[in-house]
């Protein structure tokens, strides 16, 4: 496959992803959205794996891999599918680009990976004045704006801390593996949710919904984090990194267009405030790697 198409690929997957979201429990309601969207996934996760890898891993390391990140699917997804019943879809993607400035921190406290520069920190300061000023523009909307601002953020910091915890195991599975065993594991969750607190199969399923659940579970799910991981292999991290500084901007654009979002002045000035932040946080991430590698050098040289 081409690297272009592949980058563009998971732009168009990470853009769309927002408003699929906010469509699929249209009609349905947001637990039986996400639910039939996991089920699906695990399905098509599981036949990836048995075709293409070598089959899943169930050594202690393997099993406490799969629990971290399952636990990460299934509340964070939990949150974002219960927010998106109450705030702009575009908005899922901006407050989500916070997720690797929460991930770097959550990695210096817990893994002490690197130490974080004076670059990342301003980065991180520009992130929280662009999510208070989302919150301002949330409040003035409606309260169920805000609390949906709420539950976004408290599922990016479940998010980043299940990203750190999978790190901090180790276990050295490939991605597709890692994916169904989290899958795996959220699945029966989200489907045990859906039974307790709604558990009615819908009779009329809107089309709108229908094609949102099958495009999440597909493109969502599965190949889009397929084509992310190919990019990953094969582009610098620096390349990848502005994925995420250009998919929030096409979700905001895309909200607006297709569903008439809210585009306000503070809406763009919280969202041009994070992915300033980000920017300077990935900005300050490689000049530290970079001088690390001269330090290697100069160590191994001596």
């Amino acid at each position: 496959m081409s690297v272009p198409l592949a980058y563009i690929g998971v732009i168009l997957v990470w853009t769309t992803t927002p408003l699929a979201i906010q469509w699929s429990g249209a009609g349905p309601g947001f637990l039986f959205g996400v639910a039939s969207r996991m089920t699906i996934g695990v399905v098509l996760a599981l036949l990836i794996v048995a075709l293409f890898g070598k089959g899943m891993r169930w050594d202690k390391q393997a099993r406490r891999a799969y629990l971290a990140a399952g636990l990460g699917i299934y509340l964070a997804m939990l949150c974002v599918y219960w927010s998106a019943q109450y705030i702009p879809s575009g908005w899922i993607s901006v407050v989500f680009g916070l997720s690797p400035l929460i991930t770097g921190l959550f990695a210096y406290l817990w893994l002490g990976e690197q130490r974080i520069t004076l670059l990342q920190v301003v980065g991180m300061l520009l992130g929280v004045c662009g999510l208070l000023v989302m919150f301002g523009s949330s409040a003035e909307i409606s309260s169920g704006v805000l609390f949906g601002m709420c539950g976004i953020l408290f599922g990016v910091i479940v998010h980043s801390i299940s990203a750190v915890m999978v790190k901090r195991i180790n276990a050295d599975i490939p991605a597709t593996v890692q994916t169904a065993g989290g899958l795996l594991v959220a699945t029966p969750l989200f489907d045990l949710t859906w039974y307790l607190f709604d558990g009615v199969w819908p009779i009329d399923l809107p089309l709108k919904a229908s094609v949102s659940i099958l495009y999440l579970a597909i493109f969502g799910s599965v190949l889009g984090f397929a084509l992310y991981y190919f990019v990953l292999q094969r582009l610098a991290a620096t390349q990848v990194a502005l994925i995420t500084l250009i998919t929030p901007v096409g979700a905001l654009l895309l909200g607006h267009m297709i569903q008439n979002e809210p585009l306000s002045l503070t809406v763009i000035l919280g969202t041009a405030l994070i992915l300033c932040g980000l920017a300077l946080y990935q900005a300050g991430a490689v000049r530290l790697a970079r001088l690390q590698r001269v330090q290697l050098a100069a160590g191994g040289e001596g």
